[in-house]
């Protein structure tokens, strides 16, 4: 025992200065990138503004029951997201094996084995013996072999007649089998010390990776939330087209009608008929199409919520009007979207990841040095097996050096400095996308609300121009072309209102995508004074 303490301790001593060692490679930094100040797109004023709402639930600020319910469970059901789900338990697995490596391997063995062995003893000698009797040939001799023993005929004589000899060698004969038994059992242990830190480089990435995959899967939730939220708009915009179509398709069939019976009255000319006519098969062609882009759009939604196309049809059949937006968006400064954006968060673990690994690659250029230990039990019988005359050990120490390696090491380095160079440069681009993102989302969002305000102005002087033509139509001071021209306004501007009221509830979904809303579900809402967020206000 003495001995094993002298040998033990120093193992020991050693491989806790192993454990403290240094790591090779680059120590990773998040990088700092510039980002502006303030967005260039906010219009006056908005910029002090104080934002009202929480972008992360957007959805709830549309005051659209339906769509929260869609969403809610769309994040159930979603196969995206389950597929995310299954990605970051892989991860999880991936850092767990890395985790290993820096502890040692035990594994324990056990066997039996059962041997048999025969021994043979061989006569040198035996005595002959003589049997009297007539041989049916002469000058041949037969042998006969019995049962082991070896037996030859001698004839004397010829004819049938003489004395033949019947003699016999005793050969080799088998004593009784000796049978033994052999119990065997081992514990057997490894322990590769990271000395160069190669092995926490791994763990350094592993972690980075799963990190980046929880970020993923926040990217697809948000991702998600959008395509419902868009795909639930674009449902209700042709909803409200159709219905809007079906009614001025009534009234230019009420027209039509009025036309024909002053045709037939002589009040006017079959042409005012005829244009009348013309128009509202017109407009009837637009219900096919129309009825094809609600049933496209309520078959996406399906997808998303992982049912059948058909599976909502019923839920979402009835026409609803379009959500209203909600008087302000916070939109908060540039430097909110590297810790909102997932795609962002996504891009900077994978630069953590990628820079852990080259210090792994790195490792691989020193020697490995390992402590090993056995320890082996042997005996015929197993109640004596775990004596200690039965045991034997063994501990030690072993170094492995690569001496030629046909620079594969050195290749694997540089590879892995390309792959962090990569990484760099995605996680910069997804900064500048995302800055577009936001810019675009402004613009679109800002100018939308300025289109629709001059549609609706818009489609009333239509309404009012209609009623108008009618009037003087049915008094004859002006032609039926008047009527014509002042229903298909009417109808046109009605049409591009609802078109214009979707276009702006998509630009605000597409703001809040590129915000980073739709994942920070416990986000708290603060407002600091020195450094106030922003907010677009819908007009």
């Amino acid at each position: 025992m003495t001995m094993l303490r002298k040998r033990v301790l120093p193992l020991l001593v050693l491989t806790a200065l192993c454990c403290g060692g240094c790591k090779t490679g680059p120590d990773y930094k998040t990088p700092e990138k510039a980002v502006p100040d303030k967005w260039s797109s906010l219009s006056p004023g908005a910029e002090a503004a104080t934002p009202a709402l929480e972008a992360a639930a957007w959805w709830t600020t549309l005051n659209d029951p339906v769509l929260t319910s869609l969403i809610v469970r769309g994040v159930e059901k979603n196969l995206d997201l389950k597929l995310a789900g299954a990605r970051i338990r892989e991860a999880r697995a991936a850092r767990g094996i890395a985790a290993a490596g820096l502890l040692p391997s035990i594994g324990a063995t056990a066997s039996y084995r059962r041997t048999e062995s025969v021994e043979q003893k061989t006569q040198s000698s035996g005595s002959p013996v003589t049997v009297g009797g007539t041989a049916s040939a002469a000058g041949v001799t037969p042998s006969v072999s019995l049962r082991g023993r070896n037996f030859s005929v001698m004839q004397n004589g010829v004819g049938s007649t003489g004395s033949t000899t019947l003699s016999y060698t005793p050969g080799s004969q088998s004593t009784p089998s000796r049978q033994s038994d052999l119990f065997q059992t081992g514990l057997d242990a490894a322990w590769e010390l990271d000395i160069f830190g190669g092995k926490q480089r791994a763990l350094e990435a592993a972690d980075a990776d799963l990190a980046a995959t929880g970020e993923y899967r926040r990217g697809v939730f948000a991702s998600l939330a959008s395509e419902i939220g868009l795909s639930y708009v674009e449902l209700r915009t042709s909803q409200n087209r159709l219905d809007i179509t079906r009614k001025n398709i009534e009234a230019q069939e009420n027209t039509a009608r009025l036309t024909a019976d002053r045709f037939q009255a002589g009040l006017s000319s079959e042409l005012d008929s005829v244009r009348a006519q013309a128009q509202v098969f017109s407009t009837k062609s637009q219900i096919p199409l129309l009825e094809t882009q609600v049933q496209v759009s309520m078959h996406r939604l399906a997808v998303l919520l992982a049912a059948e196309p058909d599976a909502l049809k019923e839920e979402l059949g009835a026409l609803a009007p379009l959500p209203a937006p909600p008087a302000a968006v916070p939109v908060g400064v540039p430097s909110d979207l590297l810790r909102r954006r997932p795609d962002i968060r996504q891009a900077e673990r994978q630069l953590a990841a990628s820079t852990a690994r080259i210090g792994q690659a790195m490792a691989e250029q020193f020697p490995k040095f390992t402590l090993t230990g056995n320890l082996t039990g042997q005996s015929v019988t197993l109640g004596s097996l775990l004596n200690s005359a039965s045991r034997m050990w063994s501990i030690g120490p072993g170094v492995s050096v690569p001496i030629f390696q046909g620079g594969r090491i050195r290749a694997n380095i540089e590879a892995q400095n390309a792959r962090q160079e990569q990484a760099a440069i995605q996680y910069e681009q997804s900064i500048l996308i995302a800055l577009a993102d936001v810019e675009n989302g402004l613009v679109s969002f800002a100018n939308e609300q300025v289109r629709r305000e001059s549609l609706r102005e818009s489609a009333t002087s239509s309404e009012k121009a209609l009623k108008l033509a009618n009037e003087r139509y049915t008094s004859g001071l002006e032609g039926f072309l008047n009527v014509l021209v002042a229903q298909s306004s009417v109808y046109e501007m009605q049409d591009l209102l609802v078109q214009s009221q979707s276009m702006v509830l998509t630009d605000l979904v597409s703001l809040y995508k590129a915000l980073g809303g739709g994942w920070e579900t416990n986000a708290p809402v603060t407002t600091d004074a020195a450094n106030p967020q922003t907010s677009v206000k819908a007009q």
